[in-house]
C-alpha cells in the first residue's frame, strides 16, 4: 500500500510577485504621503517666518519714527488707548511712546462737528466737558510731536482721567472752524 504523499505546505511568507501597475501606484502613494508629511509643515514654517519678519520690520519702522506718522493707528491701538477716531476724518497722524512705566499715544485728526461729538462720546465724555480757552496737553507732550497751540486760535480742552488699567486722555480741540474742528489727543496708559 502506498501512502499518498502530502504536498509541502505553502510557505506562509511567500507572496506572489507584485504586478507592475500595483507597484507604480504604491510608489506614487508613498511619494505623495512623504511630500505631504514634509512639504506642508515646511511650507507653513516658511510662510510663518515671512509674516514674522514683516511684522518685525513694521514694528522696527514704527519704533524708529521720531514724530507723527501720517496714517491711522491700528484698530488695536485705538482700542487699547481709547481713541475712537471718527470715520472720514482727515489729516490723521499718530505717534506712540513706551517705557517701563507708561505708554502714550499722540493722535491728531480733523473731523466734522458731528464727528467731534462722536469722538467725545466714544471717549466717555460730551461736548460740555470741553472748556473754552483751555489747552490740556502739556508743553512736554506737545514738544514730543511738535504740536504748537498759538493763542490766536480758538481752543477748547478736556482731561478725562480714568483708573488703571483704563487709559486717560488729554484732549485739545482747535475750534476756530467749528464745522471742521481739529482734535489733538494724548492718551496715557500704564502697562
Amino acid at each position: 500500500m502506498t501512502v499518498p504523499r502530502q504536498s509541502a505546505a505553502p510557505d506562509e511568507n511567500f507572496r506572489p510577485p507584485e504586478d507592475r501597475r500595483h507597484m507604480i501606484r504604491r510608489r506614487w502613494l508613498t511619494a505623495i504621503i512623504i511630500v505631504l508629511l514634509v512639504g506642508v509643515p515646511a511650507g507653513y514654517l516658511v510662510v510663518s517666518a515671512e509674516q514674522s519678519r514683516d511684522s518685525g520690520r513694521d514694528k522696527e519702522a514704527e519704533s524708529s519714527a521720531s514724530g507723527l506718522r501720517d496714517t491711522w493707528p491700528s484698530q488695536m491701538k485705538r482700542r487699547v488707548f481709547g481713541v475712537p477716531i471718527p470715520p472720514k476724518s482727515k489729516g490723521v497722524a499718530y505717534y506712540e511712546t513706551s517705557n517701563w512705566k507708561t505708554s502714550r499715544l499722540f493722535v491728531q485728526f480733523r473731523t466734522t462737528s458731528a464727528g467731534l461729538d462722536l469722538f467725545l462720546e466714544g471717549v466717555g465724555i460730551n461736548r460740555a466737558a470741553l472748556k473754552n480757552g483751555e489747552i490740556t496737553i502739556g508743553d512736554r507732550d506737545a514738544d514730543t510731536v511738535g504740536w504748537k497751540f498759538p493763542p490766536s486760535r480758538d481752543w477748547a480742552g478736556a482731561s478725562h482721567p480714568q483708573k488703571d488699567p483704563l487709559p486717560s486722555q488729554d484732549i485739545t480741540v482747535d475750534m476756530t472752524r467749528t464745522d471742521r474742528p481739529k482734535v489733538y489727543v494724548v492718551s496715557t496708559t500704564t502697562p
